[in-house]
């Protein structure tokens, strides 16, 4: 499914990035398939720097794609995707869901030294509050949990 900028601006607010920030609930052993697969589409990508995201806390690899600037984030996951339908180029994909989306986003502001980039993530969360129905008090109570409800109640309406 898809996150980060392009699940912002499917939610909230269009805006332009680099990146396409993907989640793939796989399990280790399809981690050579993936590499295959993403070589194939011209991206750079070694096999061992995927295995050694998948074994590490943060569980995130960036890959470069071959022939312009754009890189891939893959974020591994071992849990069910919470995850909506939707299309991009017209074609039919998954983005994170808001609710979800506005959680992480969250999390990366509450750990996150560059102030640019914490407002950017501030700014997408008020996009998809404003844009998307999210049952708010679910929200709230997740947030507490994660430590993050003083954030979010900040960027509340």
């Amino acid at each position: 499914m898809f996150t980060g900028a392009l699940a912002a601006s499917y939610y909230g607010r269009p805006r332009t990035t680099l990146d396409a920030d993907i989640v793939f609930a796989i399990q280790e052993k399809d981690i050579a398939a993936l590499a295959r697969t993403l070589t194939k589409a011209d991206l750079s990508v070694q096999k061992n720097k995927l295995e050694t995201a998948w074994k590490s806390d943060y569980r995130i690899a960036t890959v470069e794609d071959k022939k312009t600037p754009h890189t891939l984030d893959i974020i591994f996951t071992n849990h069910k995707l919470k995850r909506n339908r939707g299309h991009i180029l017209g074609l039919p994909t998954y983005y994170e869901a808001p609710d979800s989306l506005i959680l992480t986003k969250l999390r990366m502001i509450k750990v996150t030294l560059e102030t640019a980039r914490a407002a950017t993530d501030r700014e997408d969360i008020k996009a998809i509050l404003e844009s998307t129905h999210i049952d708010l008090k679910a929200l709230q109570k997740r947030a507490r949990l994660e430590s993050t409800s003083g954030i979010l109640s900040e960027l509340l309406p």
